[in-house]
């Protein structure tokens, strides 16, 4: 399976991060690819409001992306916000992964929420409760998002539930060392698993000239295809890019034949 990963730089306007879709989904397609994925905060990126333009997964927005996927055949895995409980805290949304294309429309909503480094996302966002795996041409495919990267249960489970693949979506902190957990962590999740790892990040806003402000994680690139023994096998740095990689189903089988961590671990 061939799939490209598409490291952008989001911004406030929701439309135009849907021309930043639109255009690195075509070129996904001209480069073959079956699975485009975008990264975590594709629909807005953190450090604005995200009510305003948090919308089900039926709305506009979503809608566009979905009729995008359709026409050019493709799978397209896209951050956006949808609409979370609104309890006696104030209304929150969820942070959510849409993943639209031929055979497939389901989404995941992030689990794990980054209340880490001087940053509280549940203070806008409900977490989710279920991990979540698709079929693409008859390979199945985990999700996460960012600070699930930290959690090694979630990959596991996917890989459980069928997994060969399971992909990373994220808005990734800056901070010092934040590049090199980002890639500890991706290979980790990998040699975990057992699974190819799809790490999908936003690109660095300073490798553009551009000033960032506040807390809020907007990005440190570094997108990477992770093999199922932990191997980096295709890296961006922090420019935004578009990255492909052929995928081999039988490469997780010979993993999991010599090094069987799935059948030989213990739950305590």
């Amino acid at each position: 399976m061939r799939v490209a990963l598409a490291q952008i730089i989001t911004g406030r306007a929701p439309e135009r991060n849907l021309d930043l879709v639109r255009e690195y989904a075509r070129k996904a397609k001209a480069g073959g690819a079956e699975l485009v994925v975008f990264p975590e905060a594709t629909m807005r990126a953190f450090g604005n409001s995200l009510l305003d333009i948090a919308e089900p997964l039926d709305g506009p927005w979503a809608s566009q992306v979905r009729a995008l996927a359709a026409e050019l055949g493709i799978v397209v895995v896209a951050g956006m916000f949808t609409p979370g409980a609104a309890g006696d805290g104030g209304a929150k949304v969820r942070n959510t992964l849409l993943v639209t294309g031929p055979g497939v429309d389901t989404s995941y909503d992030k689990i794990h929420l980054f209340d880490a480094f001087g940053f509280a996302e549940s203070d806008t966002v409900d977490a989710g409760t279920a991990p979540v795996t698709f079929d693409v041409g008859g390979v199945t495919v985990g999700l996460a998002t960012c600070y699930d990267l930290r959690f090694p249960a979630l990959f596991t489970e996917n890989a459980d539930r069928g997994a060969v693949v399971n992909i990373v979506c994220a808005s990734w902190g800056a901070g010092p060392g934040k590049v090199e957990q980002w890639k500890l962590l991706s290979r980790a999740r990998a040699a975990d698993s057992t699974t190819f790892v799809l790490a999908c990040g936003q690109g660095d806003p300073a490798s553009q000239g551009l000033e960032v402000k506040g807390s809020a994680p907007t990005g440190v690139g570094h997108s990477a295809v992770v093999s199922p023994f932990g191997e980096v096998l295709q890296e961006l740095d922090g420019a935004p890019g578009l990255l492909f990689a052929d995928l081999d189903p039988a490469a997780v089988a010979d993993a999991r034949a010599k090094l069987p961590v799935l059948a030989n671990r213990h739950r305590f």
